[in-house]
């Protein structure tokens, strides 16, 4: 059977889910699709050329090569295919976007038939994914004279790509749709457990909330064809827990505009809205679509007679809704006017999701086109040697004269490229900067390679010091889909220049150490912007955020990215911590005297937590630098002292020697590389040359909190509550509960220890509360089972080495074996500790899952519907997040312990500690 019968008997199969054929990007099947358009008389001709013309991936695939060559090969009249003109062949190669579509087009820009090469001029025009190895032909015929370059620079120039396109629509109807009540997170559009298909857009499209959401959706918009539909999180936050791509695309795939005619299941242009407005991280991704995201405030607090909160028993505050947003509303969105209406009823000014920039992006399509036209217009009139001429909308430069500099705006400011020379920025401005470090993961990985095979990028960017493709998402399960997916992936990122945890040839061992993990080690300089393809890339050192796959492709081709500098909450500690209590008790304490300080208002949201840690080595400071995810705050720094950077550092180096030592450095040497910076960065501190960062003492935040370490009597633990009356309130990580709320009495069916939420001290409390517990009770017996993942192979060694492996393997009624991963997800357990490989496992539930309906102790980070556990007929699932000592007691009790039976528990163990620093962490 050849290649393409392959691809009939695959769309037979694809037609049995009510899919379309899977679009092509492969050479060697486009190649015989063209062969069989050549033959006049061949039976698959006619399906062959809608192939070709509507199914074929663009960018830098084989396909897309292969596509490319026959298109120039019809234009010079080398072919002739009477059902594509050379003029159709034009428009084609302009719906290519990049890489060898712009190849051929230069070629016959440079030839020798000025027809053609004027015809070609015309499409060069409209494209913007141009690199180097483009620019530099452009270049050399410039400087030979060719006057059709010229005029091609001067169109550049002009921005020309940008400003022939059509202007934003000033009105757009929309009609609502209720995707859920309160949070919405990204699950619920991209489900975890659903990622293997997040590359095939239209099976993952399935995915999407539920059948009957999509069939609400579609009946919405046959009764409302001129309209669109609007995704509402009602008396919530649309998108939290993650940037997710693929849940953008699936809302675009559902409400948005098809991309191009030629290219299938890429829409853009989603329009989404929240009460509380949309998650960063989430709001970015929509502006990478061009869409709009809108903060609807439809409910607002019910105040008395002094202006103040009314409060229920329960001491929330009371909600009134402001207007409707029911199922079905119809509004209008007026870009111009910056208003939202409902008839001829103004009900919203909506000014901040109609910036100039936004406005930009959502004229071209999407932020990145908008990235490359600058460079690219830029880079044409410095050619031309004039000035550029102001086309987009300028950058917005806020400077407070006297004002002093946060942390994030030192960063910001040192590594911003583009501003005024001399100018100091505050937060607000909107600033493009310099990358060090970006991570991949395994799961959003196949993505981000074809946004870059989208965007025509093919290396990675000069100026990024590391990056890093991680295994961590698919380390748990090697089974088919694994195998299919993972390989591929790694190949192509090796490839493109980036560390891989798995060897596509095979040379090293396997590491699927959690991401976050990683990216913490190799980032070597707490002056550092990190890019990662996960909600959880919040490093303890530097600032990090976490990006959807098109973002992380953005930088991993540019090294850059581009935001507005956020503003920065303070977090500071007074007080003293309990023996008994544990740093995770700290961090979840944080979030709740946040929100009891400022009266329910999460003042972290969108912003930067600017925590004092001080004494804190990278390690354990981010545990508390991973939860503010959770706190849906925009990223985090973490301010150290001196010396305890320095033993950071030190700690990343020999991590980053071990990679070295397994041979994963790549022939540029990057490991090494960023071992020669660490050295760097730590004589420079030593030396006083350079100390750690500090924020200026006048510095100015949104908000400062000060959490009290003698409040903190007993456990923290983060509940879903479930149960909750109002909907709204569930599943929010904003319930933050004493471990006395549960008497003793609450069953817990399974224990998790776990995720990039832990470090190697919470293994060794965990072998330490083993023998407590053997020799308190002359043996360990579990009433639940426990099942323990590492986040590292690096701890696991340490382990061993240190002699905790050897106690968990006593007690383990299972434990990992590389040379025989498992081939398939655990769907039970037994009462008996589990001994996972090293990543993220539970936390995920993209392949192992609690029991659906049980209650799950954990010290993940997500407490999600679904997530880690899914909901049984008559019980609902819910995962309980608490710190390492909690969850091994309740699994050896079968429930939460009561607070003396966990005094008892953890006497003589050594917890995670931490003391607020006596020093003045400020300049």
């Amino acid at each position: 059977m050849n290649t393409y019968q392959e691809y009939i008997q695959e769309i037979e199969e694809r037609k049995l889910q009510g899919l379309h054929p899977k679009p092509i990007d492969g050479a060697e099947l486009l190649s015989e699709i063209i062969t069989q358009i050549k033959d006049e008389n061949n039976a698959y001709r006619e399906d062959s050329l809608k192939f070709f013309i509507y199914n074929t991936i663009p960018g830098t695939t084989s396909a897309a090569i292969v596509k490319a060559k026959f298109l120039k090969q019809i234009i010079l009249g080398e072919s002739l295919v009477n059902e594509i003109s050379p003029a159709f062949a034009f428009e084609l190669l302009s719906h290519m976007k990049g890489g060898p579509s712009i190849e051929v087009l230069l070629d016959l820009v440079l030839g020798h038939n000025q027809d053609i090469a004027e015809q070609a001029a015309a499409v060069l025009k409209t494209q913007v994914y141009l690199y180097d190895a483009d620019t530099d032909r452009l270049k050399e015929a410039f400087k030979n004279g060719n006057a059709i370059v010229k005029d091609i620079l001067e169109s550049y120039a002009k921005a020309e790509f940008f400003t022939k396109l059509p202007e934003v629509a000033e009105e757009i109807k929309v009609v609502t749709f209720i995707a859920g009540e309160g949070d919405i997170s990204t699950d619920l559009l991209s489900p975890g457990n659903q990622a293997h298909s997040r590359s095939d857009r239209e099976l993952h499209g399935k995915c999407m909330i539920t059948p009957e959401a999509q069939d609400e959706i579609k009946a919405l918009q046959a009764q409302h064809p001129d309209k669109s539909v609007m995704l509402i999180a009602e008396k919530g936050t649309m998108g939290v827990g993650s940037s997710r791509m693929s849940g953008v695309n699936n809302v675009a795939l559902w409400t948005g505009k098809q991309a191009s005619p030629y290219v299938p299941f890429v829409n853009f242009a989603p329009i989404v809205g929240g009460t509380n407005g949309i998650s960063p991280i989430f709001l970015t991704t929509v502006d990478v679509t061009g869409g709009i995201g809108l903060d609807l405030k439809n409910w607002v607090k019910k105040l008395d007679g002094n202006g103040e909160p009314i409060r229920n028993e329960s001491g929330d505050p009371i909600l009134e809704e402001a207007y409707s947003v029911a199922t079905g509303t119809v509004l209008t969105i007026n870009t111009k006017k910056k208003k939202l209406y409902k008839g001829d009823q103004e009900v919203m000014d909506i000014a901040k999701a109609f910036t100039p920039q936004k406005m930009e992006f959502i004229k071209a399509g999407g932020s990145y086109a908008i990235v490359f036209g600058k460079k690219l217009q830029t880079w044409a009139a410095k050619m031309l040697e004039i000035d550029t001429p102001l086309v987009y909308a300028p950058s917005k430069e806020i400077s407070v004269e006297g004002q002093g500099l946060t942390a994030v705006e030192k960063i910001f400011n040192r590594n911003a490229v583009g501003i005024t020379q001399g100018k100091v920025l505050h937060a607000g401005s909107d600033v493009r900067v310099e990358v060090n470090i970006v991570g991949s993961q395994d799961t959003t990985g196949l993505m981000t390679a074809q946004e870059l095979e989208s965007m025509a990028a093919t290396v990675i960017s000069p100026i990024v010091d590391g990056a890093y493709q991680s295994g961590c998402h698919t380390a748990s399960v090697w089974d088919k889909k694994a195998q299919a997916n993972i390989p591929k992936l790694m190949k192509f990122m090796n490839e493109f220049g980036l560390i891989t945890a798995r060897d596509p040839k095979g040379v090293y061992l396997s590491m699927t150490d959690v991401i976050h993990k990683v990216l913490n080690d190799i980032t070597i300089d707490e002056w550092a912007i990190i890019i990662g393809g996960d909600s959880h890339t919040r490093m303890s050192k530097g600032v990090a955020f976490g990006a959807d796959s098109g973002t992380v492709a953005l930088a991993l081709a540019t090294g850059e990215a581009s935001m507005p500098i956020p503003e920065s909450v303070k977090v500071t500690f007074k007080g003293t911590m309990e023996e008994y209590m544990d740093f995770r008790d700290v961090v979840h304490a944080t979030q709740a005297q946040m929100l009891h300080q400022f009266g329910g208002e999460n003042v972290f949201q969108g912003r930067i937590i600017e925590v004092h840690l001080g004494t804190l080595t990278a390690d354990q400071a981010f545990t508390f630098t991973d939860w503010t995810a959770e706190m849906k705050a925009k990223a985090s720094i973490c301010i150290s002292e001196d010396d305890t950077l320095i033993e950071s550092l030190e700690i990343a180096k020999s991590r980053i020697q071990i990679m070295i030592d397994k041979g994963m450095d790549n022939d540029k040497q990057v490991l090494q590389g960023l071992i020669n910076k660490a050295d760097k960065r730590i004589a420079e501190i030593k030396s006083g040359e350079k100390p750690a960062l500090t924020p200026d003492s006048n510095a100015k935040y949104y908000a400062e909190v000060v959490v009290d370490l003698d409040q903190i009597a007993e456990p923290m633990i983060a509940d879903p509550d479930v149960n909750n009356k109002d909907v709204s309130k569930r599943y929010t990580h904003d319930t933050i509960r004493p471990l006395s709320f549960y008497e003793g009495t609450k069953k817990v069916d399974l224990g998790f220890i776990g995720s990039c939420m832990v470090h190697k001290g919470d293994m060794k409390i965990l072998a330490q509360m083993l023998k407590n517990v053997e020799a308190q009770n002359g043996k360990v017996e579990f009433k639940a089972p426990l099942v323990v993942a590492p986040p590292t192979y690096n701890i696991v060694d340490e382990l061993k080495a240190e002699g905790d492996w050897e106690v968990l393997q006593k007690y383990s009624g299972f434990e990992f074996d590389d040379n025989a991963p498992k081939g398939a997800a655990r769907t039970s357990y037994e009462n008996m500790l589990y001994l996972e490989r090293p990543g993220c496992n539970l936390c995920m539930g993209n392949q192992e899952k609690a029991e659906k309906g049980d209650t799950v102790m954990a010290t993940s980070t997500r407490l999600f519907q679904g997530r880690v556990v899914e909901d049984a007929d008559g019980k609902k699932g819910e995962s309980l997040l608490s710190s390492t000592p909690v969850v091994v007691l309740s699994t050896i009790l079968g429930r939460t312990p009561t607070i003396e039976e966990y005094k008892t528990a953890v006497e003589g163990i050594n917890l995670t500690k931490f003391a607020p620093s006596h020093k003045l962490l400020v300049n």
